[in-house]
């Protein structure tokens, strides 16, 4: 199961560092840029919760099987994509592929292990995606030193042959023993509520403007589904999801700590490679390698925080988590040009510590409400919240990202020619290519000569924004965690 969620993580990450690259390679816009890596969020989070019910009926091992197959020809059809086009519809049938994996993985994990083994495994399963967050970026920076921008696709392919090898040679057959029928119109509505929710926010990420119909039109329609889905849920004889474990504190609060820890983990780790390569310089290779301190401290600690539940109680462990993680982000106010990369490194790794406290308590407090029988479906709920959160953190705090930016250099760019100035102040990385571009016009040149150093400044100082409202976001998460999620007593009542 963590060589089967390292398929899955790898292939949400590797593109993340690739996103310079694919722009010089492919030609590709900074919307084109947005949506080879969003084409993957978007089916993968519209198709969770259905591979999950489906994986419960006809069986999690040969849901994964499914999965793994996809993700490995699509992986091989993907890394020799000639078009932006091509590539970003390769990614979305990836998507298909690590929807079916994600929720069968935990769903295993929860029916293999008995309840008094299954937080530590679960925390081993969570410690192997930290690590993939940071192996992801790592892989791709090193198979980019040397090979074409395809190559990074192709990582996941021995890995994805691994898993089904693994799969069928050790994974039992589970499946939920009396499914009844299959609620249909309940499973379709929620791939169309999902997927109009998460495009919503991605497009306004995209900088559509969150008030455009655009962009407000599929989240509205999006909720208003999801809420049909719910009452539909909550009247029928054979609901795809039990919609009464909302009630539960311990689940519904955990599965809100979980999306605010995804907003934050994908939200900043965006801006971070922004900053990595576009202020400080560094290459896929070494910008990979920064995050490698976050990722083993999420790795470490998603471990440690299940035994540390098991005796203080979810509370107070992911509540201290959410703490550790806001001081990480209020830190990246003292990042600057020209910080000190040990700064940088004990910044990531505090973060790290703090996500991994988070990831294996909530999602244990999730599977624990949930029916055995029904994993599947509860590994989807958990999968889902995780995706919505991390696609409204970069959603959201890219665009404070680039809003930020925009006012921070303001008319710096004037000294372009103008077919290049709107593209040019979206991003750091459009406004260095579009200053590389005109080195050879010696003119031009000259008039350009500060623009470099006032997009660097201005980078920064939107980055310190973006932070801000990231810090935000955990300080409410922490709330939620104080106010709403059991603590040790609760926990052991509960039991009892």
């Amino acid at each position: 199961m963590v060589v089967c969620i390292l398929v899955v993580i790898m292939g949400n990450t590797t593109l993340n560092v690739a996103i310079p690259t694919l722009q010089r390679d492919l030609g590709a816009s900074q919307g084109e840029l947005q949506w080879a890596i969003d084409a993957y969020i978007l089916v993968f989070a519209g198709l969770l919760f259905s591979w999950g019910v489906v994986g419960d009926r006809i069986g999690r091992r040969r849901v994964l099987l499914i999965g793994l197959s996809i993700v490995t020809v699509a992986s091989l059809l993907g890394a020799f994509s000639s078009s932006p086009g091509e590539l970003i519809l390769w990614r979305a049938v990836t998507g298909i592929g690590g929807a079916a994996v994600q929720p069968a993985t935990l769903a295993v994990i929860t029916n293999v292990f008995p309840a008094r083994e299954r937080g530590r495994a679960i925390g081993v399963w969570a410690g192997a995606g930290g690590l993939a967050v940071a192996a992801g970026p790592l892989a791709s920076g090193a198979v980019l030193e040397h090979f074409w921008w395809g190559s990074i696709l192709l990582l996941a392919v021995p890995v994805a042959l691994v898993g089904i090898v693994a799969t069928l040679v050790v994974v039992p057959e589970s499946r939920d023993p009396a499914p009844g029928r299959l609620d249909v119109p309940g499973v379709l509505l929620s791939i169309l509520a999902l997927t109009a929710l998460v495009y919503g926010i991605i497009h306004g990420g995209s900088g559509a403007g969150w008030s455009s119909a655009g962009v407000l039109v599929p989240i509205v329609g999006g909720l208003a589904l999801l809420t049909l889905f719910v009452w539909l849920q909550a009247r029928s004889n054979h609901p795809a999801l039990d919609v009464s474990l909302f009630r539960t504190p311990a689940f519904s609060a955990a599965a809100a700590a979980l999306a605010l820890n995804f907003f934050a983990l994908m939200g900043a780790t965006f801006y971070l490679v922004y900053y990595l390569q576009g202020v400080r310089g560094y290459g896929p290779l070494a910008s990979g390698a920064a995050l490698i301190p976050m990722a083993v401290g999420l790795a470490f600690m998603a471990q440690v925080s299940a035994r540390l539940a098991e005796r203080y109680g979810a509370k107070a462990v992911v509540g201290s988590g959410f703490l550790l993680i806001t001081g990480a982000v209020c830190a990246v106010q003292l990042l600057d040009r020209t910080s000190s990369l040990g700064l940088l490194l004990v910044v990531l790794a505090v973060q790290g510590l703090g996500m991994g406290a988070v990831m294996a308590p909530t999602t244990e407090s999730i599977m624990s409400v949930v029916p055995r029988h029904k994993a599947g479906a509860g590994a989807a709920v958990n999968n889902s919240v995780r995706q919505v959160g991390g696609a409204l953190g970069v959603a959201i705090l890219g665009s404070l990202l680039a809003a930020s930016y925009s006012a921070q250099l303001g008319d710096a760019v004037d000294a372009l020619p103008a077919p290049a100035r709107a593209e040019a102040s979206t991003s750091i990385v459009a406004t260095l290519e579009a200053t590389q571009a005109v080195q050879g016009d010696a003119e031009a040149a000259a008039a350009v000569s500060g623009l470099a150093d006032a997009a660097e400044d201005a980078f920064v100082a939107a980055m310190h924004v973006t932070a801000l409202g990231t810090a935000a976001a955990t300080l409410l998460a922490t709330v939620v965690v104080f106010t709403w999620l059991p603590g040790r007593r609760a926990r052991a009542t509960a039991a009892s």
